[in-house]
């Protein structure tokens, strides 16, 4: 059978096995459902690109055999016998192995490549069950990964494998039925008339023409001549003589002899066993409800900390500068060489004591909550809001390093799989309000307007990335990759490794941003030298005093802005000839809102302007 370009995986398994769970982690955010043909049955399905390798996937509804009379369950067949997918992905519940196990007996008859998905394994863990996934895997011949598909464990490894059986193929062999079964169905398997209409292979149609003869799943094999019908017929009587029941039941008894047997040979109860401590924090971090209040309060936590941090030590380091500043002033007076030394004081200032304050400690905490493994597991829990902005949990970690600078988070989306996510990722962190742009928020809306406003700000600003996200999203309709996510173990984070993860992240911010922020420093000393300045003032007069009712002399902070977002603050005060306790004396509470809205969303600054390009 020749595999069509794009492989098509379809995801099979028990009701309530965790198989749509695990579907949804991969699909992504445009996932589908629609009727299959002629019918009001649903199915799910959806194109992704998983790591450069695109693959149809769909979610067929949870049947419990391949032989039923349930429509919806038919319809299961149909797309196994006529469409005949390039891979199956059984989803099997770990804690009721033997159960599960029957299911999987009979695709492998079906003699499709195959991968399982041992799925729900915390459950069979926490009722004391131990499995040996090797067992399993040694006795069907199909590859068996052990998956938590709600915590997103063990789902990348089992994209690993299925890969590597497409490209590989696969022979499975069947196990087989007692010895006197296997003899009648041997018979008719040898018997079947040349051209007759084969699903899969030859053994199978043999199981399902003795299984299913008189029963609706019999429709899927064709008309049943008579000379072959008096040798199933005879097989049938020949198994129901032997065993004094019904043939399909005596081979429904077979297999789940089998999965019984099977079951036991790959697992054991542990009575009494207790869950490790990691399992259990686990368990209350994932919760579907508990999960989202302790990652709120993580988040809560992370930003107070930040700034309980970075505002001290802000006033601290621009002590120094601030002093510098006075000393050049009484030394060189106003002269060009004046301006010069002061726009380096102020690119290697703002820098160290204003960026630097809140991005250190930002840093840090990324890096202990990376160690400590929350960071992947709170990207997992945002994957569903994610999906609604046309993207998945991978981008919540460039959004949270967005909130201590624009630059490093833009470049950190190289961890992105996907070309679209990565230009939709870098055009959406522009909009999370950086350390610089918080340091406005803080030291404009909190200050005079009160701290509620400021966390409303805040909330707008997210909901603004939403709802361009959300845009941007219609307009780039490529496949979308689904999330995978290694979900690493709970572990304590070495300081060491934090502090060199810390030392990388700041070297690259001084290496790329620093010299932009120098740089456009002395360029604006020059232009407030030579009175540039006030040209841009007049230029920009339209739009500042009439378009947003701001007063003529902020027109410049706009290039303030563009150059470097904290400088805005200063040259606001500069601007106003006032000082920062008699603002509202020249400004209202109305002008101070648009002029903070203003400096974060009207463009992004200059070295996230160059890193974005």
């Amino acid at each position: 059978m020749s595999r069509p370009e794009v492989p098509t995986v379809i995801f099979i398994g028990q009701p309530n096995s965790g198989k749509s769970t695990l579907f949804n982690s991969i699909a992504g955010p445009k996932a589908e459902t629609s009727n299959f043909p002629g019918t009001s049955i649903k199915h799910t399905h959806s194109r992704v690109n998983i790591e450069g390798r695109l693959v149809d996937v769909v979610d067929l509804p949870g049947t419990y055999s391949l032989c039923t009379t349930d429509p919806a369950e038919q319809i299961v067949l149909t797309h196994l016998f006529s469409e005949k997918p390039d891979l199956v992905v059984n989803v099997i519940d770990a804690s009721t192995l033997s159960r599960g196990l029957e299911l999987t007996l009979e695709l492998v008859e079906l003699g499709y490549p195959m991968v399982i998905a041992l799925n729900m394994m915390d459950v069979a863990e926490r009722r004391g069950v131990q499995i040996e996934t090797d067992k399993i895997e040694r006795l069907i011949g199909a590859p068996v990964t052990p998956t938590i598909a709600a915590h997103g464990r063990g789902v990348k490894e089992l994209l690993d494998r299925a890969f590597d059986v497409l490209e590989k193929g696969q022979s499975l062999k069947p196990i087989r039925f007692s010895d006197d079964v296997e003899g009648e169905v041997s018979g008719v398997e040898r018997l079947l008339p040349p051209g007759f209409p084969v699903v899969s292979n030859p053994r199978f149609t043999a199981v399902k023409l003795i299984e299913t003869a008189g029963h609706v799943c019999g429709d899927f094999l064709g008309e049943v001549e008579p000379g072959l019908r008096e040798t199933v017929d005879r097989a049938k009587k020949a198994i129901e003589k032997d065993r004094g029941a019904p043939a399909y039941e005596v081979i429904s008894a077979e297999r789940h002899h089998l999965a019984m047997k099977l079951s036991e040979e790959a697992s054991r109860l542990l009575h009494g066993r207790r869950m490790t401590w990691d399992k259990k924090v686990d368990a209350v971090l994932m919760h579907p409800v508990f999960g989202y209040i302790i990652l709120a309060a993580v988040f809560l936590a992370f930003f107070v900390i930040i700034f309980k941090v970075g505002s001290p030590l802000e006033s601290l380091l621009l002590g120094p500068f601030n002093k510098l500043r006075a000393v050049l002033a009484a030394r060189l007076g106003g002269g060009l060489l004046f301006y010069l030394a002061e726009g380096l004081i102020q690119g290697v200032g703002g820098g160290v004591a204003i960026v630097l304050p809140y991005f250190l400690p930002l840093l840090f905490l990324m890096s202990a909550l990376e160690d400590l493994g929350y960071l992947a597991r709170a990207g997992f829990l945002l994957d569903a809001f994610m999906h609604r902005i046309g993207l998945h949990g991978k981008s919540v970690s460039p959004f949270i390093l967005g909130f201590g600078c624009n630059v490093p988070a833009i470049v950190s989306t190289r961890i992105l799989e996907s070309q679209r996510d990565r230009v939709l990722t870098s055009l959406l962190i522009p909009f999370i309000p950086c350390s610089a742009r918080t340091t406005i928020v803080l030291a404009l809306v909190a200050f005079y307007l009160g701290p509620f406003w400021a966390m409303g700000f805040y909330a707008a600003n997210l909901l603004v990335v939403a709802l361009v996200g959300w845009v941007i999203s219609r307009f780039m309709k490529e496949p979308s990759p689904g999330l995978i996510l290694e979900i690493p173990s709970l572990k304590a984070p070495r300081l060491s490794s934090i502090l060199r993860k810390t030392w990388l992240q700041v070297y690259s911010f001084v290496k790329f941003a620093w010299p932009l922020l120098i740089g456009g420093s002395l360029v604006l000393s020059l232009l407030s030298y030579f009175r540039a300045d006030r040209w841009i003032n007049d230029l920009l007069a339209p739009l500042v005093v009439k378009g947003l009712g701001l007063p003529h002399e902020l027109g410049v902070t706009l290039v303030f802005g563009f150059l470097r977002k904290e400088l805005s603050l200063i040259m606001m005060l500069q601007a106003l000839g006032v000082d920062y306790h008699s603002l509202m004396t020249v400004i209202s509470r109305e002008q101070i809102i648009v002029f903070t809205v203003l400096i974060s969303f009207f463009i992004p600054c200059l070295s996230s302007f160059v890193i974005l390009w």
